[in-house]
């Protein structure tokens, strides 16, 4: 194995399975997230309600984090994948029945909303297993020396499946309208889980099973809190994305500012993992343990660029070359934090360490997307994305003149320590 081989982590058989597992959890997941706002902001007319979808979901999965990284960190990682999966295709198949023309001849549209918004709910309970799940299974999967090239795969797949999860998800509609587009991702979540299978069992590396809940939790905030490098990461990226978020109202702009209906939508959300996924794919190439913090700064302020670009743009080409630019400065940000987190968070600590993370980013995206809802509903979707990429540029402004640790961060000597352990 070469020693800056970029496709490392790819000649194991087993992660090979993971990442195809990946692919079709996010796909589906992306793809009803995508199904889901089209069908709410169709039959209520209101931005609000797109924001109500994302408050569902971050009150469980922000309550649950912590609780979720410990149980994870107790159990074996193939089974928790496995619970997860299994429990995520009932909510696809809950979500199919809301939607069947069945449902929607016989019933008002508050019973329905009530329906999507309690398994919405439910998905946010879901996602907070998940997240910590899987970050702690692909340490197991790969040895440490190419944690840094797993992560980049690991999250490159991720994008991947986002960017045609978005893409199918607008033209899915168009094809096969709402309620069959969720029963086809249900039948990709059961593949998954078939495939799953096909992995085996972890070991535990968690030494202390059995330790109180509460002094487990706080072992695991404690390690964060104390870590400059992954304290900074996530505050930076959790404050981009609590405020430079779009995804939440593209409908909005789909079908009311740019008009371009369904697939036009499904292009929009589409383009920003694109650019996530060329600047990913590029990173295994070339690596960014060289000055790695000032290219965390510098891709996030190019993100809250494109965000403004993207909130002032009424021409469909340009708003889908400034998510595009948004996508992919985004990518590079994404694939240093999920660096920084694998290289310097130690094996019995990765589930609360991912649960933290979730708090941190994965929260806020819904939280973000909650307050691109409100924003829009009092000031309008422009000025709602305008103040949030602006936000974002004060962000690492900020963080740039009052946070060495991150403006000086390098993680050469990480990567080397991690080639000599192995």
């Amino acid at each position: 194995m070469a020693k800056n081989d970029p496709y490392a982590a790819l000649r194991i058989r087993e992660f090979n399975i993971f990442l195809f597992v990946r692919f079709l959890l996010v796909f589906g997941w992306s793809m009803q997230f995508i199904v889901i706002e089209w069908q709410v902001y169709s039959i209520t007319k209101d931005p609000l309600s797109l924001g109500i979808i994302g408050l569902m979901e971050i009150i469980p999965a922000f309550t649950m984090a912590l609780f979720a990284g410990h149980i994870v960190d107790q159990k074996e990682k193939r089974n928790m994948l496995l619970k997860c999966t299994a429990a995520f295709s009932f909510i696809s198949l809950g979500l199919y029945f809301f939607t069947s023309d069945y449902v929607t001849n016989n019933y008002e549209i508050n019973t329905i909303l009530y329906g999507i918004y309690a398994l919405v709910f439910f998905g946010g309970f879901l996602r907070s297993f998940f997240g910590p799940t899987i970050f702690s299974l692909v340490a197991l999967l790969v040895p440490k020396k190419i944690y840094h090239n797993a992560a980049t795969w690991s999250t490159s797949t991720w994008k991947l499946a986002s960017v045609t999860g978005a893409l199918g998800g607008g033209f899915f509609i168009s094809w096969i309208d709402v309620d069959n587009t969720l029963l086809l991702i249900y039948i990709l979540v059961i593949l998954s889980l078939i495939f799953t299978f096909l992995i085996k069992k972890k070991p535990i590396l968690n030494t202390k099973i059995g330790e109180p809940i509460k002094e487990s939790l706080k072992a695991g905030v404690k390690f964060v809190f104390e870590n400059k490098a992954i304290l900074g990461a996530l505050t930076l990226d959790m404050i981009a994305v609590l405020f430079g978020g779009t995804v939440a109202i593209l409908s909005v702009f789909a079908q009311d500012i740019l008009k371009v209906g369904p697939e036009g939508f499904g292009m929009l959300n589409a383009s920003i993992s694109i650019g996530s996924i060329a600047t990913m794919f590029l990173t295994t190439y070339i690596p960014i343990n060289r000055n790695t913090g000032k290219k965390m700064l510098i891709s996030v302020f190019i993100f809250g660029v494109s965000i403004i670009a993207f909130g002032l743009s009424s021409i469909f080409w340009v708003s889908l070359l400034a998510l595009f630019v948004s996508g992919a400065a985004d990518g590079i940000s994404m694939v240093i934090r999920q660096t920084i987190l694998q290289l310097k968070t130690p094996d019995e600590m990765r589930g609360r360490v991912s649960s933290v993370n979730s708090m941190f980013v994965g929260s806020s995206n819904e939280l973000g997307a909650f307050e691109s809802g409100l924003a829009a509903k009092l000031v309008g979707p422009v000025a709602a994305v305008v103040f949030g990429g602006t936000m974002t540029i004060l962000t690492v402004v900020t963080t740039a003149a009052v946070s060495p640790t991150i403006r000086n961060l390098d993680l050469t000597e990480d990567i080397k320590a991690s080639e000599i352990e192995d």
